[in-house]
């Protein structure tokens, strides 16, 4: 490969600091790729598990707790270039060039788009108030964990998994938590009623108190927030609030070199994870591929699914391109209340199938379309999960 005399060719060029990179590294050097590869993360930490953020991270024993990807020195004995606290300005997909942020320029034969994605951000009055966390990195699970031990009251924004990951771990370290959410109840957009209604449950057992059906229209306090106001009027005291509203793929870079971007919102990529550009693939939050077990485009945002993309883009970056086929799995525990395992996902279903007991505690929900099962949630029985990801699979 050739390379401009200002540039530093690098055969595989991994962008972005997560999961799918990571996996998208050990993949290559697993089917015994011996070029050059880098990987550019802005990340002051290399690869780590990022839903340990909002778990591990946020317990008693979170000190202890190391959510590196891998050991420190496997990039070296792996011969893996690993280039942290830095990030790619820009990309010339023409001359296959990546800009980086200090000016160097590397030149690239293939490149994994895996920017991950941004926490979305509330705008409301007060939002710019001390005491309001997001949670992405690291050290924002120590900054909310070191404030948390001197709170009473927290208040957690939106019904998604990390509001409900962060009620359940706070809750549990003794700050009495409030959830305020425009939806019915928690987890209800994703996986429906009946999950909703006994996750509602399980948090009200443990002390956590639900708002449903509002939105938070500002933040009290002066310098430091006191307290949530809602559309209603009603003001809900806080010590601390933490706001889990979802994110935004990270899309800057790819959109700036012309990489087109799908309805979803990531780069539109085809069955191989493959985008428009043919030198360059995608993996992890910012991939919409063309998914054949699902019959239509897809975008998932959780790190079991990104580890299987990054193995399945660096197939392609070795020119042995193959459909990604797998089913996406996610998991997570509250506390140590429950823990909820997925298969799916589903964008919409007829009808709920409960196995189990909701009153036990285990139980598993199979969504259907039709006759096909095209999801599973499940609570203590995860020998359903295998059984549902066959059913997608096979329709």
């Amino acid at each position: 490969m050739s390379a401009p005399r200002d540039g530093t060719p690098v055969d595989m060029l991994l962008i972005g600091g997560g999961a799918a990179s990571a996996a998208a590294a050990a993949e290559l050097r697993k089917q015994g790729f011996r070029g050059s590869v880098a990987l550019v993360t802005r990340e002051l930490l290399t690869p780590y598990h990022r839903p340990a953020v909002t778990k591990e991270l946020l317990g008693p024993d979170a000190d202890r707790h190391d959510p590196s990807l891998y050991p420190a020195d496997w990039w070296l004995r792996h011969d893996i270039r690993l280039m942290t606290r830095s990030a790619v300005a820009a990309l010339d997909t023409r001359g296959r060039t990546a800009t980086l942020v200090n000016k160097k320029v590397l030149h690239y034969d293939k490149a994994l788009l895996a920017t991950g994605a941004m926490v979305r951000r509330l705008s409301v009055d007060g939002a710019t108030l001390g005491g309001i966390h997001y949670l992405r990195a690291p050290g924002n699970a120590a900054k909310l964990r070191a404030e948390a031990s001197e709170a009473r009251r927290a208040v957690l924004v939106g019904g998604s998994f990390i509001a409900v990951e962060v009620a359940a771990a706070l809750s549990t370290a003794g700050v009495h938590c409030t959830m305020v959410m425009p939806e019915n109840g928690p987890l209800e957009l994703a996986f429906g009623p009946t999950v909703s209604a006994y996750t509602a449950g399980l948090l009200r057992a443990h002390g956590v108190e639900l708002v449903c059906g509002r939105q938070v229209a500002g933040f009290t306090g002066d310098g430091r927030v006191d307290g949530v106001r809602t559309d209603t009027g009603d003001r809900i005291p806080a010590d601390l609030v933490v706001v889990g509203i979802g994110a935004v793929p990270d899309t800057k870079l790819g959109r700036a070199a012309g990489i087109e971007v799908g309805p979803t919102g990531g780069f539109a990529c085809d069955p191989t994870l493959r985008t428009s550009d043919p030198h360059i693939f995608a993996a992890g939050d910012v991939c919409e591929y063309d998914s054949p077990v699902h019959g239509r485009r897809l975008r998932v945002e959780h790190e079991a699914h990104a580890t299987a993309q990054g193995a399945t883009a660096a197939l392609g970056m070795l020119g042995s391109p193959a459909a990604h086929l797998e089913v996406p799995y996610f998991w997570t525990d509250l506390a140590d209340w429950a823990r909820f395992e997925y298969v799916g996902p589903a964008s919409d279903w007829d009808s709920e199938h409960i196995t189990g007991s909701l009153d036990s505690g285990r139980f598993t929900v199979r969504y259907t379309r039709g006759e096909r099962v095209v999801a599973a949630f499940t609570c203590g029985r995860p020998d359903d999960l295998e059984q549902a990801r066959t059913a997608i699979t096979t329709g």
